[in-house]
Formats: structure tokens, sequence, C-alpha cells
């Protein structure tokens, strides 16, 4: 017998004293959750430094673009 084997066959009596109708995602569960928000948080922050070094300035709309939206009734109205 191999020592994966061995160690499976020890462990067989205990998981047969387990009660089969309770199921618990257990301490793996938790450390997946637990990867898996640290992840997020990380690409939050990382996120968040790469946005304050955006530097955006909007452009003024050209008259031509404007004079264009007007004669096409493009405009905005607002309500």
């Amino acid at each position: 017998m191999s020592a994966t084997q061995t160690s499976l066959v020890q462990l067989l009596p205990l998981a047969k004293e387990l009660d089969e109708s309770k199921v618990s995602p257990g301490v793996l569960g938790f450390l997946v959750f637990a990867v898996i928000g640290l992840a997020v948080w990380m690409l939050m922050k990382s996120m968040n430094t790469h946005m304050k070094r955006v530097d955006f300035e909007e452009a003024p709309a050209s008259e031509s673009a404007t004079d264009t939206a007007k004669k096409a009734g493009g405009g905005t109205r607002h309500a």
C-alpha cells in the first residue's frame, strides 16, 4: 500500500462518524472566501491609485460640431 492509500484508510472511520445531514464549508471555504475578499480589496486599492493618476480635461466642443447638432435637431432639451 502506498502512503496515500494508508492515510485514506485511516481517515475513512472519521468520515463515517460525521453526520451526513450536516453540510458546512469548513475552514477551506473560509480560506477561499478570505482570499477572494483580499483580492477584491487589493484590486480596488490599485484601481483607486490608477484613477487618481488620470488627468482628464474635457476639450470644449468646437463650434462646427455645435452648429451641426443644432441643425440636425439633436440639441438637448431639459423638461
